[in-house]
């Protein structure tokens, strides 16, 4: 699988990337560790999962299958902090949370240090400077080697990468924000995308086949075993089954058709070759969906099927978003 430099680093990592939401929780330790097996033999490095996944458990299953099954050198582990399961405050970015959350993380992964740790999630009541300082000690402690955010608007981005670049040498560079991309959501180009290019900051994709919505499995109705039909992930997916999203499905549908190939691939093919993008990041339910989200590594879409795709599923851009010169 081709590697790509994470940002502004010298830290490559595969062009896709294994999700681990479900571990521990959908995915027992038998899929999981079918799905690592056949991503590493795929060629791929990057694996993500957050202390929050499974209630801890996806990184403790991650941690199991480190070494026993793949060689810890060969992959680069991310995982995130700051999320909390609280319903008064869903974000905790203090110093002191953020640490010893990076400590229980790599008590449950079994290993002395993350390739790449992330802020969950921008915290409004603590001082942006004391989150990113957390960034900076784990770097500095060896317990991290690069860091990132995720789900971070433009201008926090913006604000936190700038902050990080003014003290170069003592700061921790941002390599990359986690955000949701794909052809039914494109938010991230009106100002994360252009504030990430411009600060050599590199973009995961998250749920980039729309949340399972882009491989056309809802064409026809809410499969007993999808994601759309489960009690807890229902409302996630709920809301990309609209009209609008029906016809970007559909589009997507007939391209997969005209190429011989599936509308997953199409989909993935699409946002792994955006601008900015390093890795989106795939979820699989087993190790054969994950192997046919891999063999997109073949593929390239023509330039006419990727703009007819960018023209049906073309997001709003209104003032002050768009390009001033067409005002």
């Amino acid at each position: 699988m081709e590697q790509r430099h994470l940002g502004r680093t010298g830290l490559r990592v595969s062009r896709i990337g294994l999700g681990t939401l479900t571990w521990g929780r959908d995915t027992d330790e038998h899929d999981a560790a079918d799905q690592l097996k056949a991503f590493w033999d795929a060629g791929g490095t990057l694996v993500d999962t957050a202390d929050v996944y499974g209630g801890g458990e996806a990184e403790y299953l991650l941690g199991r299958l480190l070494d026993n099954l793949v060689p810890r050198q060969d992959l680069v582990v991310a995982t995130k902090a700051g999320s909390v399961p609280d319903p008064y405050r869903r974000f905790d970015g203090s110093r002191g949370h953020l640490l010893a959350a990076l400590d229980a993380s790599l008590r449950r992964l079994g290993t002395d240090y993350v390739d790449l740790w992330q802020i969950h999630a921008f915290d409004p009541v603590t001082p942006l400077d004391e989150t990113l300082q957390a960034l900076d000690l784990a770097v500095s402690s060896g317990r991290v080697r690069y860091a990132g955010v995720s789900n971070f608007s433009g201008w926090q981005l913006a604000k936190a990468a700038t902050w990080q670049l003014a003290a170069p040498g003592i700061r921790t560079r941002l390599a990359c924000t986690q955000m949701e991309y794909s052809l039914l959501q494109r938010g991230v180009e009106r100002e994360v995308l252009p504030a990430a290019l411009d600060l050599g900051v590199g973009l995961l994709p998250s749920s980039p086949l729309g949340r399972g919505v882009l491989t056309g499995k809802y064409r026809t109705g809410t499969p007993s075993d999808s994601r759309g039909a489960s009690e807890q992930l229902a409302p996630f997916v709920e809301p990309y089954l609209d009209e609008a999203a029906g016809r970007i499905v559909d589009a997507v549908a007939t391209a997969a058709d005209g190429l011989a190939t599936t509308p997953l691939q199409v989909a993935l093919a699409w946002v792994r070759d955006r601008p900015g993008v390093v890795a989106p990041v795939v979820g699989a339910r087993n190790a054969q969906q994950l192997t046919e989200a891999l063999s997109v590594e073949a593929l390239s879409l023509p330039d006419e099927i990727c703009q007819a795709l960018d023209d049906v599923s073309a997001p709003v851009h209104r003032y002050p978003d768009q390009d001033w010169s067409t005002l």
